[in-house]
């Protein structure tokens, strides 16, 4: 600390905690892309599925009228639990490898 009572910035880290970090952070998002692509698709699915069990009205050239609204309901669950999955896998099979 300087005598003007600036904090002075830490030192950015480095080595093996950065590049784990790094690696999570990575993998997260890259999940997280691919989560919310994968859980809005199964959400159409079954917004077709519920459109036939509940007999709604056809749509023309669209699986369901209200589709989008199953796809916004999957694509944020999918874009929160795939990441999180991955993530918590890596740093399972981290820990294990330090024992």
């Amino acid at each position: 600390m300087s005598g003007t009572g600036d904090v002075e910035p830490a030192a950015p880290e480095s080595g093996p905690l950065a590049a784990a970090r790094s690696r999570l952070i990575a993998v997260g998002c890259f999940t997280a892309f691919l989560g919310v692509v994968s859980g809005g698709m199964i959400a159409v699915l079954i917004s077709k599925f519920v459109a036939f069990v509940t007999r709604a009205p056809a749509c023309t050239g669209i699986p369901t009228c209200d589709w989008y609204l199953y796809w916004a309901a999957g694509a944020a669950i999918g874009g929160t639990t795939l990441p999180w999955l991955a993530v918590r896998a890596l740093r399972r099979s981290g820990n294990r490898d330090h024992r």
